[in-house]
Formats: structure tokens, C-alpha cells, sequence
């Protein structure tokens, strides 16, 4: 089958590949896509292309989705599955752009079982088997300039790859040669250093990593792949778990 699954991909390729001008003015603009070498960007462009078709865009409150746009969001999520396949974001259809942060109202319930009406200001938000919500003012921001340990894109697209499992804990679907408990070791150990620093007011890397494993999971990506050398500093056992997973080593392509 994987003949077919080949002819099928050269077929979108060829009849809805990016435009080489949009594709290379957009990516050269993107700091987080500069450690690649040649091989990674052609493979990158592929998986683009992939991804933009296989996924509707929408653009709330009016804002228009331009291909641009469409780029610089699958150039960056494609990144995270560079060695991964395009597979890896399946279960899935839409990516909503909003213009800048949005409200989401919850309920949530309290320790003695009353509920609460919580609103709150989101910059990205990604649902189980829906789609991965994005703030345009954010992506922006990410984008063009690299903010160490910051990227929505990379943030959101990781709870995908996180959900793949079923839900949202931290444990992405490890490759045959990864043991469990090793990436369970390593990371419940870092997570629960950050949590024993933040009662100390003392944190190496974002605080928000501490509000739960999935939130630690998609925050340890954004240093991954935005800041590799202080997530070596810090969590040496977590970066090299997060280079077995990814199947690449964002630290030598930085210092390439």
C-alpha cells in the first residue's frame, strides 16, 4: 500500500503544490525554520503542502485566510513533524484563526462540588477530535521574531500530537524503541522539580508548564524547538527524550 499511499502524495503535489514564490518569500521570514539544512526544508515543504490540503482553514469574526497565512502556520506545526509523518495529524479537520485572543466560557467545579462560570482570554486552544483554535495577533508575533520558549503554533500542534493516545496527559505515542518508562521517569521528575521551584518562586522555564502534564508537554516542545540549549540546561533527560521522540536534534541544527 505504501505505492499508493506514494502516487497519491506526488498527485497533491502536483496538482496543489505552493507557488515557489509564496513558499520561499514566507519560510525565509521564519526564524524557527532557519537551523534546517536543504533535505529538512524540501521535506518541510511537502508536508506544508500536505497539511494545507488535508485541513480547512477558517477565519472567525471575518478575518480572511490568506495562503501566506496558511504557510506560516503549517511551515511551523510541520516542523514538529518533520520525522513524524504527515499521519500524525490525522483525527482532525479544521484550524480556526481568530484576529487576536479569544474568550472561552467553562464551568468548572470546585473541591466541595459547586460549579463556577470561568471566563477566559486564549491565545491558541486545541480540542480532542476538533480543531486546533489560533489567535492571528499571536501567531504573528511568534512568527517573525524568535521569543525563546514561546510559539503558539508549537504549542497547539503538540496537544495534537499529545491526543494521539486518546487524550491530552503528556504521553504522546512513543516510537517501538523507546521504553514507557524512561519517558515517564524523565518527565514526572522534571515536572515535579518545576512545581517545587515555583513554591520557591523560582522557575527555569515558563510556570504556566506547571498547570498540568499536557500543559507541561506542550510547553517543553516550545523550548524543544525555540530555545533547545535551556531546555538542555535545565532538563537534560526530558531534551533527550523529546530528541528521541521528534527524531530530531534541534541543538545541533541551531549550532550547525
Amino acid at each position: 500500500m505504501k505505492w499508493l499511499e506514494r502516487i497519491h502524495t506526488y498527485y497533491i503535489l502536483k496538482k496543489y503544490g505552493l507557488p515557489d514564490h509564496a513558499w520561499f518569500q514566507v519560510t525565509q521570514k521564519l526564524p524557527l525554520l532557519e537551523p534546517l539544512d536543504a533535505t529538512q526544508k524540501a521535506r518541510l515543504r511537502v508536508l506544508s503542502t500536505l497539511l494545507i490540503h488535508r485541513k480547512t482553514f477558517f477565519g472567525a469574526d471575518d478575518l480572511e485566510i490568506t495562503l501566506e497565512m496558511k504557510i506560516i502556520i503549517a511551515a511551523q506545526a510541520c516542523l514538529e513533524i518533520l520525522e513524524l509523518g504527515i499521519d500524525s495529524f490525522d483525527g482532525w479537520e479544521e484550524i480556526v484563526v481568530y484576529p487576536g485572543a479569544f474568550k472561552v466560557n467553562r464551568q468548572t467545579q470546585d473541591e466541595i462540588g459547586l460549579v463556577h462560570n470561568e471566563a477566559n482570554v486564549l491565545s491558541g486552544e486545541a480540542w480532542g477530535q476538533g480543531p486546533v483554535i489560533l489567535s492571528w495577533d499571536d501567531v504573528e508575533r511568534d512568527s517573525f521574531t524568535l521569543h525563546h520558549g514561546h510559539n503558539v503554533v508549537i504549542h497547539e500542534f503538540a496537544h495534537k500530537l499529545d491526543m494521539l493516545n486518546g487524550r491530552a496527559n503528556g504521553m504522546p505515542p512513543l516510537h517501538p524503541d523507546m521504553p514507557i518508562k524512561d519517558w515517564t521517569r524523565s518527565l514526572s521528575k522534571a515536572y515535579e522539580r518545576l512545581n517545587k521551584r515555583l513554591k520557591h518562586h523560582h522557575a527555569d522555564i515558563n510556570p504556566y508548564a506547571a498547570t498540568n502534564p499536557a500543559e507541561f508537554f506542550a510547553v517543553i516542545c516550545e523550548y524543544y524547538f525555540t530555545a533547545p540549549e535551556i531546555l538542555l540546561e535545565h532538563y537534560p533527560a526530558v531534551y533527550h527524550q523529546l530528541k528521541a521522540y521528534f527524531r530530531l536534534d534541534m541543538l545541533k541544527n541551531t549550532r550547525r
